[in-house]
C-alpha cells in the first residue's frame, strides 16, 4: 500500500516527530546533542524553516516549526540525516540507518494550539523521566521561553510574542501556562501527534477533512450499524 503524502501548508506551524530505529538511542552524550543542534540550526536557515520549540530526547526528536514552502521541512530533515548519521555511526562503530522510517509531521492550528504543542514538546523530558522539571533539561527550548538561557536556534512564533509586551511578561505568562495540565487532553494530543494527524479543535479538523478528503479523527470501534430496510 502506498504511503499517504504528508499534509504540509507553507507558513503554518507543524509538529515534527522522528525516532531512532527500534527506539534505539540517537543521542548518547552531550557532544551528540550539541552536534545535532548545530546541524539543525544550519539546515533550518538553509531551507527556511523557523524553529519555535524543540526537545531532543535519547531516542527521539520533537520540533515545532513553520516552513516557508512545501519542501523545506523534508529537505531540512534529510540534510540533517546526511550529516549527523555518518558522524554518529563513525563515533560508535555502527553502520546502517539510525532513523525508524520517515519523520512524521502534524499541521498545528493557530492560536492556543501552538502553545499547547510547545508545552507538550518541552514537557517530554519530564514525561520520559529525564528531568524532574522542564527547566532542569538542557536540550529543549523551555529554558529559552522561560528566560533562563536564550537559544540562537529559536525564532519565536507571533503567538508567543503576544503573551506580553515585555520579555519578562512573556516569560512569566509562558511559565504560568505550564502550571495547568489536563491529563486526558494531553494523552489525546500525544496520540494525534505520534500518528502524524493535525492538531487542533474539532472545527479545525472537520474543516481539514472536508478540504483534503482525509479522516483525522478516530471513528467508533466495531462494525457500522446496519441500515434498516
Amino acid at each position: 500500500m502506498a504511503r499517504s503524502s504528508r499534509l504540509i501548508v507553507p507558513n503554518r506551524p507543524h509538529h515534527i516527530y522522528q525516532q531512532g530505529n527500534n527506539r534505539q538511542k540517537i543521542f548518547v552524550d552531550d557532544e551528540d546533542y550539541a552536534l545535532f543542534m548545530d546541524w539543525l540550526k544550519e539546515a533550518s536557515r538553509q531551507y527556511r524553516v523557523d524553529i519555535h520549540a524543540y526537545s531532543l530526547l535519547e531516542s527521539r526528536v520533537h520540533l515545532l516549526v513553520t516552513p516557508a514552502d512545501e519542501t523545506g521541512m523534508a529537505r531540512m530533515m534529510q540534510w540533517i540525516g546526511r550529516h549527523y548519521v555518518p558522524c554518529f555511526n563513525k563515533k560508535y562503530g555502527r553502520s546502517g540507518t539510525l532513523w525508524e522510517g520517515r519523520f512524521r509531521t502534524s499541521l498545528v492550528e493557530e492560536g492556543e494550539w501552538i502553545m499547547r504543542c510547545s508545552w507538550f514538546i518541552e514537557m517530554q523530558p519530564v514525561a520520559c523521566g529525564l528531568a524532574n522539571r522542564p527547566d532542569d533539561y538542557l536540550w529543549s527550548s523551555y529554558r529559552h521561553h522561560a528566560g533562563i538561557q536564550p537559544s540562537p536556534l529559536i525564532r519565536d512564533h507571533a503567538v508567543y510574542w503576544n503573551l506580553g509586551n515585555t520579555p519578562f511578561a512573556r516569560e512569566m505568562a509562558y511559565k504560568g501556562f505550564f502550571g495547568h495540565s489536563d491529563t486526558r487532553e494531553n494523552a489525546e494530543m500525544e496520540k494525534m501527534l505520534l500518528k502524524g494527524w493535525p492538531l487542533g479543535s474539532k472545527a479545525f479538523l472537520k474543516q481539514l477533512e472536508a478540504s483534503t478528503h482525509r479522516q483525522f479523527r478516530m471513528g467508533k470501534k466495531g462494525r457500522p450499524p446496519k441500515k434498516e430496510k
